[in-house]
This record gives structure tokens, C-alpha cells and sequence, in this order.
């Protein structure tokens, strides 16, 4: 079934195209550097300086030193990238408030976790606090990810967005994403209070289905606890869009992918555990849980209708009246 709005088709300018997915992928990497830092506990690699490195642009680097530092340099590439494509996209899609505010929200993020990460060299933080830099990050990259999901979606002639979705399963979607996003939290502050090990077995916590729930033990156990629970939620999700997967095939797909990502995300979370903390399986899990809420974020876009104003002209379009590509009659 045609989308309303996909009579005609919105080609993305060239640079614009390629500097998306430039920010997409860079974003991305942004996720993994992140977590390599924290993983490898390299947080203060660089000493209470920012951002600077021991009060250096370029100082004489260790191991965690040049972790930390590389964090940084790629954070700001990544920066400039996501700037660069606001700019390109302000410029093109001045009619696309849906793009434009997307890309407003990421680039706000996108200094909400550059002043946190400052904060947290600078200023010692507490736990709960340190927890939300992960959390944050995660939602600037899915704030760059969509405006580039609508642009290719626009050059397709495709957004499946006017086509009726159902409340319930409206429900669900956005129920998923900030269910997983409450368990993202969970697994960033059983990083950020070292209790990975808590629990030295998997599935079980130390031999026990329920063990003591205290201290470190409470606070892994919670977060598998949690992880189960975005296994159920997901899997709910994923069989309300599979009923309406004739009206919204989209939203099937989205709702399969994220149900295969959540299963492997409960696995490489499990592997983690029994393979004692090794840097790969910390970072497939990172890897997988930032694919997961990209997809998670997709789904919450595709539940989302189009704008007004992009509705007129797809429906001009539609009866043969030509627009401008702002929307205005000719």
C-alpha cells in the first residue's frame, strides 16, 4: 500500500546525503568510545583537565590517556558533523518542521553531553549523575538518526506516516522505547557502581533465582530483572504491529528488529557475565543496545503523524496541483 504522501518523491541534496550518514555513523562511533572509556577505566585518563589533557592539547600519553583523549577528539568531530548537517538541513527542508525540530533536539543533546562529560572531569559526580551521560548520548544519536530516516524516506516518496495506526499499538511503541531507556539507565549505573560481577553466574545470580537483594547484588540482579521485563514489553509490541502489519508494514519490521536485538541484548548481557568482563563483549552489548533504541526510535517516528503542512502538498500533489518544495501552490 502507497503512502498519501508519496506522490512525489524529494531528492536529498548531495552533500546533505552524504554528511547524514557521515553524522550517523560518527554518532555511532561516539556510543562505542564511550563505552571503551568507562570500560577500561579510563574516565580520568586525562587528569581533572577539560579540554585539555593533563593541561595539554597534546601531552605525553599512557594507555588511558590516549583512551580518554581519543573520546574526546572523535565527540568533537562528531559535533562538528552533526552541526555542519543542521545547518544543511535548516537550509533545505525549511518546510519540514518534523526535521527541523529533530535536528534542533540534537544538537541541544549533543551539548547537554558535552557539558556533562566537562562536569564530570572537572567536578566529582555522583553515580546517579554519571549514569545519565550514556542515557543522553544514546538519545543525541537517535535525535541524528531519524531527520536522516525522514530525508531518505522523502527521496523514496515513502513515510508510511499518514496511514492509520491504532492508539493501542501507539501505546505500546512509545511504552517500549521509555521502558528500554529506564533499563539503558539501570545498566549505566551497574557499570558506574562496579557491580557487574555482583552476580558471578548467568542466568541465576550466584546459584540463587532470587538471591539477597542488597548492595551490589540488588543493583545487577534489578537491571536483569529490568532487562527481562524489555524483553516482554518489546515482544507485546512487536505482536500488536504484527496484527496491523497489513496497514503498517513498517511498523512490523521495525517491531521484529527490535525484538531480535532485545534477544541479543539479553544474550550479550549473559556473555558479558560469563566471560568475565571481556572488552569484546562489553562492547557488542553497547553496540547492540544502541542499535536497539535506534530502532526503538524509528518506531516512535513511524507512530507519529506528518505534519500539516506536509500533508498539503502530498494531497495537491496528489489531485495534480504542483508545489514549490516549501509547500506553496505555483
Amino acid at each position: 500500500m502507497r503512502n498519501a504522501a508519496s506522490a512525489t518523491a524529494r531528492p536529498i541534496p548531495r552533500r546533505l546525503k552524504w554528511l547524514s550518514v557521515a553524522s550517523v555513523i560518527s554518532m555511532f562511533i561516539v556510543q562505542l568510545a564511550g563505552t571503551l572509556v568507562t570500560k577500561s577505566g579510563s574516565a580520568e585518563g586525562c587528569g581533572a583537565s577539560w579540554p585539555l589533557c593533563h593541561g595539554s592539547w597534546l601531552p605525553e600519553m599512557n594507555m588511558h590517556s590516549i583512551i580518554e583523549y581519543s573520546h574526546r577528539v572523535i565527540s568533537g568531530a562528531a559535533g562538528i558533523l552533526v552541526l555542519a548537517m543542521a545547518i544543511g538541513v535548516f537550509r533545505a527542508y525549511r518546510d519540514r518542521k518534523d526535521i527541523k525540530g529533530l535536528m534542533g533536539g540534537a544538537v541541544a543533546f549533543i551539548v547537554i553531553q558535552s557539558a556533562l562529560g566537562a562536569m564530570a572531569v572537572l567536578w566529582p559526580q555522583p553515580k546517579a549523575v554519571l549514569a545519565l551521560h550514556f542515557g543522553i548520548s544514546l538519545v543525541a544519536f537517535v535525535l541524528v538518526v531519524l531527520p536522516t530516516v525522514i530525508m531518505f524516506q522523502l527521496e523514496k516518496g515513502e513515510t508510511y506516516r499518514t496511514l492509520p495506526v491504532s492508539d493501542r499499538l501507539r501505546w505500546w511503541v512509545w511504552a517500549a522505547a521509555i521502558y528500554t531507556y529506564g533499563v539503558v539507565y539501570s545498566g549505566a549505573y551497574v557499570r558506574h557502581t562496579n557491580s557487574h560481577m555482583a552476580c558471578l553466574d548467568w542466568p541465576l545470580c550466584n546459584g540463587a533465582l532470587i538471591p539477597e537483594l542488597s548492595g551490589a547484588v540488588g543493583i545487577q540482579f534489578m537491571h536483569r530483572l529490568a532487562a527481562a521485563g524489555a524483553l516482554v514489553v518489546i515482544a507485546a509490541m512487536g505482536h500488536m504491529a504484527k496484527l496491523e502489519r497489513d496497514v503498517r508494514p513498517d511498523l512490523f519490521r521495525g517491531g521484529v528488529a527490535s525484538l531480535i536485538l532485545i534477544i541479543l541484548q539479553v544474550l550479550s548481557g549473559g556473555w558479558v557475565i560469563l566471560s568475565r568482563l571481556t572488552m569484546t563483549a562489553m562492547m557488542v552489548h553497547s553496540a547492540i543496545i544502541t542499535a536497539l533504541f535506534g530502532v526503538l526510535g524509528y518506531l516512535c517516528l513511524q507512530v507519529t503523524r506528518e505534519p500539516e503542512a506536509a500533508l498539503a502538498p502530498a494531497q495537491d500533489a496528489a489531485r495534480g496541483i504542483e508545489t514549490s518544495p516549501a509547500g506553496a501552490r505555483s
